[in-house]
């Protein structure tokens, strides 16, 4: 989502915006060296550009000294500071990547309509609209062609395109600038892009809530009375240990309350919207990718802790609204904004083989750029590249999910055993674990007040000993088994309450002969490594639909169906496929009361401990289905 706030101080507690990397020799990534090119080459200008409704959006530009040749535009609109402020003062870095620096373009950077030294009001995840008649009428499609307008008629020296990218928040807006309909804006490139903080981004996932987000809007939800360049300080906590914070803040009320005062507008609106209304949906710019007219290159991360369903439901709105689009998807094996920095070779103890972000930087987003604004060279990229792991390669597919991959099913079977066919002994078996709300199931080995990135990809075993997981393994692999596609958990469960959270990890398990890396963290050993491959959570009230909850009956068998989103991951011979079910994530998650009430709403008193049954044979067997490629 949620990127960096500010460039002056450029990480959050989930280190939303990339940090600057680390300076290399090889001039890949942004340096010293780069900082010295762009005081001596660029112009800086800053102006105030005037929308159809009278507000003006502080825009800061820099302009290539060089006028021997016409340069395209590259936009990048953020809620999180143009910083620094100043026509003396220049950014260390310019573009996507160091590599658009000496390439040249002209940088375009501006605050938002309502932040920072931007004039007028924010909203979050402004809703496009479809319908507008007056120039009052204003979304960020129109801030955004009123912008592009404007660059193009009192900017000189430009060749008449414009590119737009983003990263988290500014990849939504990437997204709308597609809504512009602006003919100059030749290729948008929506970089991790929050799409719909209801569904499956940064806010909830399937209706339940992600409660790293309370620590975000302490700072980014606080209001803007008046334009300004002074950065707000960041809320402290007085401890480092969010699963205790969150366990004696227990409530949202409480949290509200104690420290918020209700000065968050954002959170009100999330406590009085507890499900997917005209709020949420409304926020989504999915149903109006139609018309599609620049080149969109969306990018991902396997990885993502915020923001992965964005870059694969952008993707997939495009190819189901337009007959014709330039439309491409790139997902690598990357955390948040993954790609825009370091070299990618590995994550957490996981190594990938290659430089893989620097794979994508040299040979996927500037080629993309360069050949749709300046006509330069050859663009030779697949209809979705997609990074595989297990094997550790890069697979170029004409669609995705790929249309060879075919459906199966994998069975949660007794005993704790996972299977590739289903028990038709008609007889009905279960597991049954309790689940306590005043002891839930952590997210994460690490004491953190936030929850990071690397739970993404982390070692499953510090879970799989506790009695409210229930683990399902598989046996030895006896050939490589690759799933390609999304992941959708079809768990038949009863429950002595009237509501559940369930949460699915599928894990796979490294041989008990698995050597460490040499970077591998001090203490974690990869023999029977459990690594995190995809994991979801579903909010049982939402199974049938997100808009309208529907309580659980106590003791009555129950299909709850829930999409993990997608993965590219071998299961290598010799290695185990593992599915772990639980009913609490915390606090990557908020806890369930476990009872049909309204969450946001409810009093300590409120949770109740629950007996939760998994079925797992007969006509009620869970299961996994996954798409599978041979």
């Amino acid at each position: 989502m949620l990127f960096s706030l500010v460039i002056i101080a450029n990480t959050t507690f989930a280190q939303r915006q990339p940090k600057l990397p680390a300076i290399h020799k090889n001039g890949r990534e942004f340096s010293k060296e780069d900082s010295a090119y762009i005081r001596d080459n660029y112009v800086k200008v800053e102006k105030l550009i005037p929308m159809r409704d009278g507000v003006n959006l502080f825009t800061a530009i820099y302009i290539p000294k060089d006028r021997s040749r016409k340069y395209p535009f590259i936009l990048n609109r953020t809620p999180y500071s143009v910083a620094p402020y100043g026509a003396s003062e220049f950014k260390t870095s310019l573009g996507p990547s160091a590599l658009f620096i000496r390439e040249g373009y002209i940088f375009v950077y501006q605050d938002v309509r309502g932040k920072w030294a931007s004039e007028g009001e924010f909203i979050d995840t402004r809703p496009f609209n479809p319908g507008k008649k007056t120039k009052k009428d204003i979304d960020e499609s129109t801030d955004t062609y009123d912008t592009v307008d404007w660059l193009l008629k009192n900017i000189g020296n430009n060749n008449g395109r414009v590119g737009v990218w983003g990263i988290s928040y500014p990849g939504f807006y990437a997204t709308q600038t597609i809504l512009s309909g602006h003919p100059a804006i030749k290729a948008v490139s929506p970089q991790a892009p929050v799409t719909d903080w209801f569904v499956g981004d940064d806010i909830t996932h399937n209706g339940a809530f992600f409660l790293g987000n309370f620590l975000f809007f302490s700072n980014f939800g606080q209001v803007r009375p008046a334009p300004t360049t002074k950065p707000v300080a960041w809320s402290d906590f007085g401890t480092k240990d969010g699963y205790q914070f969150f366990l004696r803040n227990g409530t949202f009320s409480d949290l509200n309350d104690k420290y918020y005062k209700n000065q968050i507008p954002v959170w009100i609106d999330f406590m009085n919207h507890g499900t997917y209304d005209s709020y949420w949906q409304s926020r989504t710019p999915l149903p109006h990718l139609k018309n599609v007219k620049p080149a969109v290159l969306t990018v991902g991360g396997w990885f993502d802790a915020e923001d992965l369903y964005g870059p694969l439901k952008t993707f997939e709105a495009i190819n189901k609204n337009n007959l014709v689009a330039d439309n491409r998807l790139v997902i690598g094996p990357w955390s948040h904004g993954g790609f825009a920095r370091g070299t990618g070779s590995s994550f957490g103890n996981i190594d990938f083989g290659s430089e893989t972000s620097v794979y994508y930087r040299e040979k996927v987003e500037l080629p993309f750029f360069n050949y749709y604004l300046k006509d330069k060279g050859t663009l030779e990229l697949p209809k979705a590249l997609i990074f595989e792991t297990g094997t550790n390669v890069w697979k170029n597919y004409p669609q995705w999910p790929p249309v060879e991959a075919r459906d199966e099913n994998i069975y949660l079977s007794q005993q704790g055993t996972l299977s590739f066919s289903a028990d038709k002994t008609g007889t009905a078996t279960f597991d049954e674990y309790v689940s306590d709300p005043k002891k839930p199931v952590p997210f994460s080995s690490e004491i953190r007040i936030g929850p990071g990135a690397e739970y993404m990809i982390e070692d499953q075993r510090f879970a799989a000993t506790r009695p409210d997981v229930l683990v399902y393994t598989s046996g030895t692999l006896d050939q490589n088994k690759t799933l390609s596609g999304p992941i959708i958990a079809d768990l038949f469960v009863s429950t002595t309450g009237t509501d559940a959270d369930f949460v699915v990890k599928v894990i796979d398990v490294f041989p008990d002969s698995t050597a460490n890396n040499p970077d591998t963290k001090p203490g974690i050993q990869l023999s029977e490594f459990q690594e995190l491959i995809r994991a979801d959570v579903i909010r049982a009230k939402f199974r049938n639909n997100l808009s309208t909850p529907e309580p659980l009956i106590p003791g009555k068998v129950t299909e709850v169906k829930f999409e993990l989103r997608d993965v590219a991951h071998t299961f290598l011979k010799g290695h185990k496929i593992q599915v772990q079910v639980q009913s609490s994530w915390f606090p990557l998650v908020d806890r369930n009361p476990q009872q049909f009430i309204d969450i946001y709403h409810a009093k300590e008193s409120d949770y109740k401990k629950a007996t939760h049954r998994i079925y797992t044979s007969g006509e009620n067997q869970s299961h996994l289905i996954v798409k599978t490629i041979q």
